[in-house]
């Protein structure tokens, strides 16, 4: 039923795309490569004759497989995102093939210093015998989120060539700048149409996303004083070295993501740029519990005030920038769209498991505003690093269990 070359091929036209969302680009979407992209996703979307295509004045590209069942039936939406994260470059990504993974550690043609490890890397062991693709070294994969969009492609290509399959109409929604998020920043909800959403955004294999972080970002504005340093006694104020003490004060075993894992949160400054006169760091905070981030802001602005008192003349400011919440309380809303999930596994003879995710996905938002959207495995590892790579046994395992989902779908009243 799934076309594994057919899946592999459509996976590698969208990585060789560079999608890369730019924070600071100043318009929507951030990179020109997410509308080249679309426009790419578009054509094809036209041969398989989806209807209601869409790509919009945003890049959001919307899309319906038409129904085959008569009625009055769930409409269910999958989503995916353009874009690949601004820590590492998507920009001439050349992938590796590997078939029949023979075992052991990777070494990563681009980069000597680059090996996929095998200790690092324990879902490895369990690949043996499968088809994987990682990046040379130098860039990421983009499988965080190609291979949701190729999963979804593929669950749209095979709807339209086999009609026996008995479904209600398949919502497709792509969005950009899901990495710096914006994902869904100018999704409507109205024109999507969807009873529930499912994004393709997930590790591994088996996996439901039930809960997410809850997200804000801040952004720490350290303004020194700044002069020709031969005559800058009494009167210089370096913001660089208020930066540094602001971050050496910030809690580390407790509160930095390199020392955090489960349910743990963390406050993480992520980037700093500026000189003597001015500093800007980004910090985001996450946590499951959604009242923990004023926690966590409020220890930035104490931190703050303290660097402001020991380095006279600097001033600093915290601004507090609302991202996105846990997915959790909105789920609670429509038990179905994690119960239909788990029994599209079963029917397939597939392990699944219920699992928190540390980060968010476009499903977090839209949970928030009212449209249900657990998060799925897509077969992807390691994302935004060189070390990324992605599992094609896997991606196809996504594309039978969507498919299997919609027929559960279709087997239940509007």
């Amino acid at each position: 039923m799934i076309n594994r070359q057919r899946l592999l091929d459509r996976f590698l036209r969208y990585v060789s795309i560079d999608t890369t969302a730019q924070d600071e680009a100043g318009m929507y979407p951030s990179s020109p490569g997410q509308i080249t992209l679309g426009q790419m996703v578009v054509s094809e979307m036209e041969e398989l004759g989806l209807q209601e295509i869409e790509h919009d004045t945003h890049g959001l590209l919307y899309a319906t497989v038409p129904a085959t069942q008569s009625g009055e039936l769930p409409v269910v939406a999958f989503n995916a995102h353009f874009d690949t994260s601004p820590e590492t470059t998507g920009k001439d990504v050349q992938p590796q093939i590997i078939e029949n993974y023979a075992g052991g550690d990777i070494p990563l043609p681009g980069d000597p210093e680059q090996v996929l490890r095998v200790e690092a890397n324990p879902r490895l062991n369990e690949l043996i015998g499968k088809t994987l693709i990682t990046t040379d070294g130098t860039t990421l994969l983009g499988g965080d989120d190609k291979a949701g969009m190729a999963v979804i492609m593929e669950l749209a290509h095979v709807l339209m060539e086999q009609p026996d399959i008995a479904h209600g109409p398949v919502r497709i929604l792509f969005t950009c700048d899901e990495e710096i998020g914006h994902g869904v920043d100018h999704v409507d909800l109205e024109k999507l149409g969807a009873d529930v959403c499912y994004t393709l955004d997930g590790e591994g294999a088996g996996a439901i996303d039930t809960e997410t972080f809850s997200a804000d970002m801040a952004v720490i504005t350290i303004r020194g004083v700044n002069i020709h340093p031969s005559i800058a006694q009494g009167r210089m104020v370096n913001a660089l070295r208020a930066a540094g003490e602001l971050l050496a004060a910030l809690p580390r075993d407790t509160l930095a993501p390199e020392c955090t894992s489960g349910r743990d949160g963390f406050v993480h400054p992520y980037t700093m740029e500026g000189g003597v006169a001015e500093v800007k760091i980004k910090v985001i905070l996450r946590d499951f519990d959604t009242a923990a981030l004023t926690l966590q802001a409020d220890l930035l602005r104490k931190v703050a005030q303290e660097v402001e008192a020991t380095i006279a003349g600097c001033s600093i400011q915290v601004d507090i920038q609302k991202q996105y919440r846990n997915m959790a309380d909105g789920l609670r809303q429509e038990p179905r769209a994690v119960a239909y999930a788990e029994q599209a596994h079963t029917r397939l003879g597939y392990e699944s498991r219920r699992a928190i995710i540390r980060g968010g996905t476009d499903g977090s938002q839209l949970t928030e505003r009212g449209l249900p959207t657990p998060n799925l495995s897509t077969g992807q590892h390691n994302p935004h690093s060189p070390l990324e790579w992605a599992c094609l046994d896997e991606m196809v395992q996504a594309t039978e269990v969507i498919v299997e989902l919609v027929q559960v779908w279709a087997e239940q009243p509007a």
